[in-house]
C-alpha cells in the first residue's frame, strides 16, 4: 500500500480509498518496474470469509485492497460517517483500466472453467486491442503443474496478470504465486470473466445505480447465491454495527 493513501479499517482488513479515476493512474504506477503489486477487491462476502479465517486476513494485509459493492460502503459510513467515493467493483474498474490507462499492456488472464475464460480471453482482446494479449489459462490445473504455469507466464513478461478464482482461492494463489510469475500487478478479479464471456448476464444499469446488483445477482443463482446475500450480507450489517465505535 502506498504511504500518502487514506486507509479505513473494516473488520479486520485495511481498504485503500481512492476514486475511479486514482485507482487507475494508481495501477498505471505499479504496472511498470520490477516490483510486483498485488491487488484485491473486497466486498462483504470478502469480509465474512476474511473474519473467520487468520490466514486470510494476514493475506490480505500484503494486498492493497479495493471497495467493492453496497456493503463496504455502509461499512465504511458506520465507522468513519462517510462512504467510499466510488464503487470500485472489478467488474466496472478493470474494464475502466483497460480503457484509460496510459500505457500499452502485457495481459496475461488466469482462472475459471475453459469454455469461459477462452471466450473471455477473445473478448477482451477485441475490446481492448491496444493492449497486446499474451495468453490465458483455466483455473483448473493441478497444483503440481503450479511452478510450470509461474515460469510459463514469466517468460511473457507480462505487466498484468488477471487472476479469476474466487475468494479467497485468487488472494491466496496471488500472494504465493505473483512474484513468480515476473508480473508487476496482480489483480484478484471475481467474476469478471463470466460477465466478459457472456456467461453471465450484468445487471441493467439502472440496477447497478441503485446499488441492488446482488438482488439481480440472487435472483439468476438464488440456489448457489442466497446464503451468501441473505444470510452473509445480514451478518456482515450486524459485525459493522458492532464496529461503530
Amino acid at each position: 500500500m502506498n504511504g500518502h493513501d487514506e486507509i479505513r479499517l473494516l473488520q479486520g482488513i485495511p481498504f485503500s480509498v481512492k476514486t475511479t479515476g486514482a485507482a487507475i493512474e494508481w495501477l498505471d504506477s505499479h504496472a511498470v518496474g520490477p516490483a510486483t503489486t498485488r491487488v484485491a477487491i473486497a466486498n462483504a462476502n470478502t469480509l465474512n470469509i476474511a473474519r473467520g479465517n487468520a490466514r486470510y486476513r494476514q493475506v490480505l494485509s500484503r494486498f492493497t485492497v479495493l471497495n467493492d459493492g453496497v456493503g463496504v460502503d455502509l461499512a465504511s459510513r458506520v465507522r468513519y460517517g462517510q462512504g467510499f467515493p466510488d464503487n470500485l467493483n472489478g467488474t466496472d474498474l478493470v474494464p475502466a483500466y483497460l480503457s484509460q490507462s496510459a500505457l500499452r499492456l502485457r495481459i496475461f488472464m488466469l482462472g475459471s472453467q475453459p469454455c469461459v475464460i477462452q471466450r473471455a480471453f477473445d473478448v477482451a482482446r477485441r475490446r481492448y486491442a491496444r493492449h497486446e494479449w499474451l495468453g490465458y489459462r483455466d483455473g483448473y490445473f493441478r497444483w503440481d503443474d503450479e511452478a510450470a504455469l509461474c515460469a510459463h507466464i514469466r517468460t511473457l513478461k507480462p505487466d498484468l496478470l488477471l487472476v479469476a478464482m474466487g475468494n479467497p482461492l485468487q488472494e491466496f494463489w496471488i500472494d504465493r504465486c505473483a512474484a513468480r510469475t515476473g508480473a508487476a500487478l496482480c489483480v484478484g478479479v471475481g467474476a469478471l470473466f463470466d460477465f466478459l464471456s457472456g456467461e453471465v448476464d450484468r445487471a441493467p444499469l439502472w440496477i447497478r445505480r441503485l446499488k441492488i446488483e446482488w438482488i439481480y445477482r440472487l435472483a439468476q443463482e438464488p440456489g448457489r447465491l442466497w446464503r451468501r446475500y441473505l444470510i452473509g450480507n445480514l451478518t456482515f450489517l450486524w459485525h459493522a454495527w458492532r464496529e461503530r465505535c
